[in-house]
């Protein structure tokens, strides 16, 4: 009784240090990537991207509720949310630790038991609280917190049951019950949780039969199909059968929508009731436990219903439009995220077979209000590619056959050039595991448990992204010379060195875990492989991931903490042979308590605490304060949306823009949805009917050259008129489409002219007076692409349809190419963090696109745009902010530029010491973009700012490359492009110097050039 009240009191400890340490790094606002998607939905419990996370969204909206109103406190407790969530997580680890090493140590007999227990749970999820993947999710509104709670909870209730099971027998069952249910809700969380399956059977299986070897693989097989049934079966079969049957009562039996859901749903719970009263009257108790459990996962699952709803009341953000069963099913099978080979497919070599390229998929019915039936949008007929049976094969890894991805895959398998053949089975294992195991796993899990070089997301480079033990030598052996690292990266405050002391003792852990219980140490070993290797295998990655994945691992990464804990207790064992018992307990939590969690806190807390930074929310306010009345904002990315629907929807800032995302709008549903009004936004105008760009209609329409009018002229040579195109496009006759074995709509030539209308554009504010000698009559555009996108006719129908009454913008972070940015960017003017679409001929490249509106731009940079405290002494800024932040720098010198050519040098000063005051070298390194500040400083006769700048660089540049000069010949090939980049830019600091004759400036720096080629 004492060891319980202990033991319980120190889980509650736990879980407040956790929270305090979480709450005290808290981002206080919305972050990048999905968090803003996440708040949004959450807020107003909208229908996210797929499969969704309706438990999230649930409980999400609860904690929004503490905001007492305030929109501005909306996003931070969500984020407490996922701090609580990820607190508990601690607890729940800790009660685990202490029940595997209770059964190491055995029933407490004295204190000194109960310190070894005690000590080794708090070590190994303090361990865990800092983990830096962990300690990454913890902070944010992101679904990966919750599903690592409920990871814990699960894997520590079954082992309650195991410990309740001999005294309490059966009664103690009712932990399994708990089990299947919270399996159902955190599926409305996200899928990782069922991973913790087959560890949960084997318990079952090691308590409640003798083992053998027999029974050993059988057990594994059941917890395969277990996990299978639930994961491939139950989930998608479910909604499967439901639509099959909805559809068949609606369109067979001419019964109204939903009447065959609710036929289905209520045939589930008769089968229920009649299986739970029968097998109870029958005292069948084993089926009877199978029904409870099977209905207490289908009652957390029910939490998906929460979409349909949410749906038919048409959100603003209604991701799939998941309205009925029908549509259900395709959204929690991510259809729109296609799929990727696992056991058996096709490597990248593999062509198309040509005797059956394609083979049918199953069509897609929608619902239409009109003829009250369900009708097929896409028939879906050669859908799927078959490929090549000889480029094909077993556990194929390298299958992508995108020209960059095949690039990287012959590096990373070291595959020689043999252009056409298949790769080898050996250069399939070598990609596997050089970049799906080492680089996309293992890397990670020594970030978590050694050390990590720098928060640079890592493509293979020996400078980004590594993981790093902090000992010189062994750093050495992999990552080249660990001397006279440049600032920039030493310096990086993601760089933390562990000194592989954690991994070190879970190491020690999981073999004395094996030595003195093998049972325990096999179920731990089953949950660290299957939330680790397993999805490696599962995922198949292709090179050039768009970020970090380290977040999907966590579950292995908890697993492993568990043997942290453990690892104390074998050192304790082993100390009692020097010292007493007492000593030896206190003074091997002492020192392990302060080098491994300790040392993890004081290294991991620069790099993970996000308070105080508005980086995300006051950039998503840039993007749409870039914007005039009533916009139409087009985007891309996530990072470039998501922040922005979160400020629109959960601030109400700004909502008369319409953000319309650029991937999104290759969607039916996604255009109906920009068609209708959002709060004081107004509906896209498009006028395309949805019958013709409904899903399977217009979803590419391939360019014919070869056609000739009635004259003989090749058509490809003319230029039409928008409105021709947008009319032949929308045509649904014969000689609008071409057949590749599906009829698709064919456009005959590239050349567009939109026709100008300088009443309106100078009315509504399109452009001012003062630009009128330079407003084209007619717009030229040409369309430089063989196939168009859904978007793109889109766009086509939008500009023929518009017709200059609202403006369009243009993300500047969609793209650096004119197809990004649909070839229209010679017609660009940069007005902030995003282009207007203008009647001006401007001559763009990837470096300067469009012109500029000095006025808006001055004011918007100068006045409007706040930028998120990163400045400030402790908000950390990290690669993914960094990047953003370059774009901002770029425009900041574009205008100073502009300023410069108009005569305004004044200005042109304060704009460029308004870029270093908001983004300065300490916390922004100075890169490619700041010279031409340096230069604009020349030129406006600030010479001491411009040598400044300059000095800077070039003083960062010189520690560079000195830094590469102690590379050997051959590690010097894997940073030839670092080494490049470093000498191309310190060049063009001595062009820079050397044009506005600074000669002695100019040979000080070329003396310390020359100095790092002399060193080398």
């Amino acid at each position: 009784m004492f060891y319980q009240k202990i033991n319980n009191l120190f889980g509650w400890l736990l879980f407040l240090v956790a929270l305090i340490v979480y709450v005290l790094t808290l981002e206080p606002t919305t972050s990048f990537w999905d968090c803003g998607e996440y708040i949004a939905t959450a807020y107003k419990l909208q229908v996210g991207h797929p499969p969704g996370a309706p438990t999230f969204l649930l409980l999400g909206n609860f904690f929004s509720n503490f905001a007492f109103g305030d929109s501005t406190k909306v996003a931070y407790m969500i984020n407490f949310m996922s701090a609580s969530f990820s607190a508990l997580t601690i607890m729940f680890l800790f009660w685990t630790i202490t029940s595997f090493g209770k059964k190491i140590i055995g029933e407490p007999k004295s204190n000194s038991d109960v310190f070894i227990i005690i000590f080794s749970g708090i070590l190994g999820s303090l361990a865990y609280t800092f983990s830096d993947s962990f300690w990454f999710s913890a902070v944010e509104g992101e679904v990966y917190a919750m599903s690592s709670f409920f990871t814990a909870i699960v894997f520590w209730s079954v082992l309650k049951w195991e410990s309740e099971y001999d005294s309490q027998g059966d009664y103690a069952n009712r932990w399994l019950i708990l089990i299947c249910y919270l399996i159902g809700l955190s599926i409305g969380v996200h899928m990782l949780n069922l991973l913790a399956i087959p560890a949960i059977v084997y318990v079952y299986y090691f308590k409640k039969y003798k083992v053998d070897t027999k029974g050993f693989i059988l057990t594994g097989l059941i917890s395969i199909l277990i996990l299978g049934f639930i994961f491939f079966g139950l989930i998608p079969q479910i909604v499967k059968w439901l639509g099959i049957i909805e559809r068949v009562f609606v369109n067979n039996f001419g019964l109204p929508f939903n009447s065959g859901t609710i036929f289905f749903i209520s045939a589930i719970i008769f089968m229920i009731y009649y299986g739970l009263k029968k097998t109870s009257e029958n005292n069948l108790y084993i089926s009877n436990s199978v029904i409870l459990g099977l209905t207490y996962i289908l009652i957390g699952y029910s939490s998906f219903t929460i979409l349909l709803i949410r749906s038919n009341a048409n959100t603003p953000i209604d991701e799939n439009n998941p309205e009925e069963a029908v549509s259900l099913l395709a959204y929690l099978n991510r259809e729109q995220y296609g799929s990727t080979p696992l056991l058996y497919g096709q490597y990248y070599t593999a062509g198309l077979d040509q005797r059956n390229p394609y083979s049918d998929g199953s069509p897609i019915y929608v619902k239409d209000e009109n003829k009250g039936k369900y009708i097929i949008s896409d028939n879906r007929k050669n859908h799927f590619p078959n490929f090549q049976k000889e480029h094909s094969g077993f556990f194929p890894r390298m299958w992508s056959r995108d020209n960059r991805h095949v690039r990287a895959y012959k590096e990373w398998a070291n595959i020689k050039s043999r252009r056409g053949k298949k790769p080898t089975f050996i250069e399939n294992l070598s990609y596997f595991f050089n970049y799906q195991l080492n680089h996309m796993y293992f890397r990670y899990f020594m970030w978590n448990f050694s050390g990590r070089q720098n928060d640079i997301q890592s493509h293979g480079s020996v400078l980004e992204g590594q993981w790093l033990t902090g000992i010189k030598f062994l750093d050495e052996l992999r990552l080249g010379p660990q001397d006279k690292i440049p600032p920039g990266l030493k310096n990086n405050p993601g760089r933390n060195h562990f000194y592989m002391l954690p991994f070190l003792l879970g190491l020690i852990g999981l073999i004395f875990h094996f030595k003195q219980n093998s049972k325990d140490a096999w179920i731990v070993s089953l949950l660290f492989i299957f939330t680790g290797i397993a999805i490696v295998v599962y995922l198949n990655q292709y090179p050039f991931q768009p970020r970090e994945r380290d977040y999907a691992y966590v579950g292995s990464f908890y697993a492993f903490s568990i043997w942290i804990g453990i690892g104390l207790i074998c050192i304790i064992d082993n100390m009692k042979m020097i010292f007493n018992k007492y000593i030896s307990i206190f003074l091997s939590f002492t020192l392990s308590l302060i080098f491994i969690p300790g040392l993890m806190a004081i290294e991991g807390w620069d790099d993970h605490n996000r308070s105080n930074r508005y980086t995300a929310r006051d950039f998503a306010k840039a993007y749409l304060d870039s914007c005039d009345p009533d916009a139409i904002l087009f985007t891309m990315g996530d990072n470039d949306t998501f922040p922005l629907w979160y400020v629109q929807e959960v601030e109400n800032y700004r909502t008369d823009v319409r953000v319309v995302n650029l991937s999104l709008l290759n969607t039916d549903w996604y255009i109906d949805q920009m068609k209708r009004d959002a709060y004081n936004g107004k509906g896209v105008p498009f006028k395309m009917p949805h019958d013709l760009y409904k899903q399977g209609t217009r979803d590419i329409a391939i360019f014919r050259d070869n056609l000739k009018d009635r004259n003989g002229n090749l058509i490809r040579d003319q230029r039409w008129n928008i409105s021709k195109m947008n009319n032949w496009i929308q045509k649904d006759t014969k000689e609008t489409k071409v057949n590749f074995g599906k009829e698709y709509v064919r456009f005959l030539t590239k050349k567009l002219s939109i026709p100008v209308d300088k009443n309106i554009i100078f009315r509504n504010g399109t452009l001012n007076e003062v630009d009128s000698n330079l407003v084209l009559n007619s717009l030229n555009w040409n369309l430089n692409i063989d196939q168009l996108e859904k978007r793109h006719m889109m766009i086509i129908d939008l500009i023929d349809n518009n017709k200059w009454e609202r403006p369009i913008y243009f993300s500047i972070t969609i793209g650096n190419s004119a197809n990004s940015y649909s070839y229209l960017w010679d017609h660009f003017q940069l007005e902030g963090l995003a282009y207007k679409l203008v009647p001006i001929y401007t001559k763009s490249n990837s470096g300067n696109i469009g012109r500029i509106d000095s006025k808006k731009l001055y004011n918007n940079l100068m006045n409007k745009f706040d930028y998120g405290n990163m400045n400030k002494k402790g908000v950390y800024m990290d690669e993914t902010n960094l990047r953003l932040v370059m774009n901002i720098r770029n425009s900041f010198a574009r205008l100073a530029g502009q300023l410069i050519l108009e005569g305004d040098t004044s200005k042109a000063i304060q704009v460029i010491d308004k870029c270093i005051e908001e983004m300065p070298h300490s916390k922004v390194e100075y890169n490619f973009f700041m010279l031409p500040m340096a230069e604009y400083y020349y030129q406006c006769n600030q010479i001491n700012k411009a040598r400044e700048i300059i000095e800077t660089m070039s003083s960062k540049l010189e520690q560079e490359l000195l830094y590469f000069n102690q590379f050997n010949e051959k590690e010097k090939s894997s940073i030839i492009q670092e080494i490049q980049k470093s000498k191309s830019i310190y060049n063009r600091c001595l062009s820079i110097v050397n044009k506005y004759d600074e000669f002695d400036f100019y040979n000080l720096l070329l003396e310390k050039l020359n100095n790092t080629e002399l060193s080398s």
